[in-house]
């Protein structure tokens, strides 16, 4: 008989939550090499090593499991693995333990603000673990399958149309996309630097913008996409850029659409003129950070621009963008092809191919239930993987502060390592080495 354990128990420093429920979903049945296929795989691209050692030293040679495990985890990072740039008790043992023994995982990250390659090498010094992009998700990392285009996208790829970045340092955020492969981009400090009038007040970070602008391609360029990278600083001048586009003609510069606020067209005319699609990298109204409480994220920015916007409408047109990021199905989607990839590089390295199961489950650890635990449960796999929730307490969420988390998570632990040792048991393997 199951039995189901209330979450506010606890079990040893472990998981202190564990709501066993049959899964209707069939294991999938086909191979490796085809899922890989079916996911687009071959258009990831390759890994870049962040640390002493190849891909194949970052795992265990040594280390012989019976049978290639069936599972693998997915770690966010900022509340798991980190706490203000410092690791969180167990998070090294636990990613060491991992890769000794050949159980693939991916970090999944709603942060930003780096290039990839970067952002890994930091980690891997900060986890003194050996860390590769080829199992890294952030936030923005999605944005790079609309260079060409992705399956799916209305418009084609913005390789060499006009784009519009802005972040926690824009200038960073161009530079992360010119990596991606994006070859025009805009920045509000290079529209500003060519028309100050845009902004009618004191610029709060001008000698930023002075040192970073870059002449626009023409006085008045025509955008083709607006991209939020990570969490803006100048909220009041990104605002005012973004809504002018939202409401220009056919995404010219300085333009005012004649459809807006037309009674007689769809969402009253609004955005209906080609007007640039806008695009946010996360959701994350509340984050972990060094004070206390959490402090507002990206979501928030997102809120503003909302809020301002059903203003300029009237309240009649509901802005239309799209928000990736956590909890999001299409990161989820993009970081399970990426997680398939990487484990096809570590058991291959060890196995044929064909001796390689289909990934049967992945263990999403998080600690926020609004974006982690929410999209592990909501997901659901093209191939047929399940996704499973473990939310851990050295994060966003405190129930405390919060009571039961609002989305329920199929267990709760006290912290990554505890998380990884229920998740081990429940698919019948010795923790102790890990517990220990």
């Amino acid at each position: 008989m199951m039995r189901a354990f209330r979450p506010r128990a606890t079990l040893g420093g472990a998981a202190s939550a564990c709501i066993p429920r049959p899964h209707p979903h069939p294991t999938p049945s086909y191979p490796v090499s085809s899922i890989l296929r079916r996911q687009g795989v071959s258009h990831l691209r390759p890994s870049v090593s962040c640390a002493p050692g190849s891909l194949s030293r970052s795992y265990s040679i040594d280390y012989r499991s019976p049978k290639p495990p069936p599972f693998a985890f997915a770690f966010d990072i900022d509340g798991v693995l980190l706490h203000v740039a410092k690791p969180i008790p167990g998070a090294t043992q636990t990613l060491k333990y991992l890769q000794k023994h050949n159980i693939p995982f991916i970090l999944l990250t709603n942060g930003g603000g780096k290039h990839e390659t970067v952002r890994v090498a930091d980690l891997s010094s900060r986890l003194d673990v050996p860390l590769t992009t080829d199992n890294f998700v952030q936030s923005h990392t999605p944005f790079r399958e609309l260079v060409h285009g992705s399956e799916g996208e209305d418009l084609a790829g913005l390789r060499d149309k006009n784009i519009l970045v802005t972040g926690s340092d824009a200038h960073k955020c161009r530079r992360i996309a010119e990596q991606y492969g994006f070859r025009h981009v805009i920045t509000p400090a290079d529209i500003l630097a060519a028309q100050p009038e845009v902004w009618p007040f004191e610029p709060l970070l001008a000698e930023v913008y002075a040192a970073t602008a870059r002449p626009l391609p023409s006085p008045n360029p025509k955008i083709d996409a607006i991209f939020v990278f990570n969490d803006p600083r100048d909220w009041a001048l990104d605002i005012q850029i973004i809504l002018d586009l939202l409401q220009s003609r056919g995404g010219v510069l300085g333009t005012y659409s004649p459809k807006n606020g037309r009674a007689d067209l769809e969402n009253e005319g609004w955005q209906t003129d080609g007007q640039p699609p806008l695009y946010f990298s996360n959701p994350d109204l509340l984050w972990s950070a060094a004070y206390h409480l959490p402090r507002f994220g990206q979501g928030a920015f997102q809120a503003a621009v909302a809020g301002v916007w059903a203003e300029v409408t009237g309240g009649k047109a509901p802005l239309r963008r799209t928000v990736i990021g956590k909890p999001h199905a299409r990161t989820y989607r993009f970081a399970e092809r990426v997680l398939n990839a990487h484990r096809a590089a570590v058991l291959g390295a060890t196995r044929d191919e064909t001796e390689i199961d289909p990934l049967r489950n992945v263990y999403m650890v998080g600690d926020n239930p609004a974006s982690d635990i929410r999209g592990a449960n909501e997901y659901e796999s093209p191939v047929g993987t399940r996704w499973t929730s473990v939310l851990v307490r050295t994060g966003v969420w405190n129930p405390e502060r919060g009571g039961e988390p609002a989305f329920e998570p199929k267990a709760i632990a006290d912290d990554v390592r505890g998380a990884v040792a229920w998740a081990l048991e429940r698919e019948g393997w010795d923790a102790k080495g890990l517990r220990g």
